[in-house]
């Protein structure tokens, strides 16, 4: 199996408080890291796991299977959750993970086309049966389309520049391989810019994997659904690697966590204040200790936040 080393662990593991006969879902599977450590302190209970890469569920099946029995693996989008849950007469649960990140074996098989590192077919697609690839994205939206989601994905300063490149390069021929891309991202930025620390790429390829796999949208979906699916007492622990990702989840544990105590400009009496049903563990993110961060460079960007319901 390809190494990966699940981030924040530990800590992920502790904030679920988890429960022998309790119900637990990992919305992000990958090579099981964090699956297999909730499966080995259940029981009676059950884990729910979802995975977008086949390969990354048939490879974690063996892991699991060697642990407990009491799992069930989903091959679906996280975005899914409830109607997934509910169909298997699943309708409340005691913890749910979300790791945002992209498993490693994906960014280190150069085949999948995810990384800048590698020269391969546009694809950056999790799940490999659905019809969307980097390449349709790359050649097939138009300049103002493009320009949209590396803007808002990427946050790519050169957003303008890099749609308006692509377009013209691909009028003479398509644009099918990484290092074509990455060439024309080159040829859209200042030496200055080039001249900065990082790979000058690596926004454009995180916008175009996130617009690929419907990223935002599905964690805009579950950041509605998984907090009403938690039990009271349960706990939904998200684990973010850009900044994109990280003001989305916590913009939305404000909002559940917070007292309203206005609405529409009339000032309200306290009795009259709707009081919160979650609350948060911790007011600042957990971020990855410094031994961690010493095993493994890839958690520096990492921030858990978790959600506790407490009350219907």
């Amino acid at each position: 199996m390809d190494k990966h080393v699940s981030v924040l662990l530990e800590p992920s593991i502790e904030a679920l408080d988890i429960h022998e006969d309790g119900v637990y879902v990992d919305l992000t599977l990958g090579r099981a890291g964090h699956s297999a450590e909730i499966l080995k302190k259940l029981k009676s209970g059950h884990l729910y796991a979802f995975d977008l890469d086949e390969r990354a569920i048939e490879q974690s099946r063996e892991r699991l299977s060697g642990i407990s029995e009491n799992f069930t693996l989903i091959h679906a989008s996280f975005a899914s959750l409830k109607e997934e849950l509910e169909s298997r007469g699943v309708s409340k649960v005691d913890g749910i993970l979300a790791d945002l990140g992209v498993s490693s074996p994906q960014f280190d098989d150069g085949s999948r086309g995810f990384s800048y590192r590698f020269d391969a077919k546009l694809d950056m697609r999790m799940d490999t049966s659905q019809r969307l690839s980097a390449y349709e994205v790359v050649n097939g939206y138009d300049e103002m389309e493009l320009c949209r989601v590396l803007r808002d994905y990427g946050e790519e300063q050169d957003a303008r520049a890099i749609a308006r490149n692509i377009v013209k390069a691909r009028a003479k021929s398509p644009i099918v391989t990484t290092f074509d891309l990455v060439e024309i991202v080159k040829a859209s930025k200042s030496p200055k810019v080039l001249a900065k620390k990082g790979h000058p790429a690596k926004q454009t390829f995180q916008a175009l994997r996130i617009e690929v796999n419907g990223e935002a949208t599905s964690l805009r979906q579950m950041l509605l659904d998984a907090p009403d699916m938690l039990k009271v007492g349960g706990r939904l622990a998200v684990i973010t690697f850009m900044s994109l990702d990280d003001r989305t989840t916590k913009q939305r544990f404000h909002e559940l966590s917070t007292i309203e105590g206005s609405r529409h400009g009339i000032v309200l009496r306290p009795e009259e204040m709707s009081k919160p049903r979650f609350s948060l563990l911790t007011r600042k993110p957990i971020l990855p200790s410094e031994e961690e961060l010493a095993e493994n460079p890839r958690s520096a960007s990492a921030k858990l936040r978790v959600l506790i319901k407490t009350a219907e």
